[in-house]
């Protein structure tokens, strides 16, 4: 009975092991990839991002990309998030290569990324 406890969800509120490999498409529809993980603020519980794998094939030589949390959009259309990005903006977004790699999310990376997706900090 535990296991229902976890993976259930209300209209406001989703389990995180139910964000994890939840798809991430394009305006168009287009699938862009999969959210991976999600990075919380230690002391304010706000989900800072969403680290979406892009890229390579079947996983294999994919990268991980933070998405600020606050430019995704949840679809039930789609029964994923909608993110108003391309692939051409992806291709120079801040990413790392592998979690052996993992950023520091630090105030200089945190403003790092969201100026580059042109999002308040």
């Amino acid at each position: 009975m535990a296991d229902a406890i976890n993976t259930d969800e209300t209209s406001e509120l989703i389990a995180s092991n139910k964000v994890e490999g939840t798809a991430v498409y394009d305006m168009d529809g287009e699938r862009l990839g999969s959210i991976t993980n999600f990075m919380v603020d230690k002391r304010s519980g706000k989900a800072e991002y969403a680290v979406m794998q892009f890229g390579g094939f079947l996983g294999i030589g994919a990268d991980y990309y933070p998405i600020p949390w606050s430019m995704l959009t949840y679809s039930t259309d789609h029964g994923g998030y909608v993110v108003d990005l391309d692939k051409d903006i992806l291709e120079d977004a801040p990413r790392y290569a592998d979690n052996n790699n993992e950023p520091e999310y630090d105030q200089a990376y945190n403003s790092q990324v969201y100026s580059y997706y042109g999002v308040a900090y």
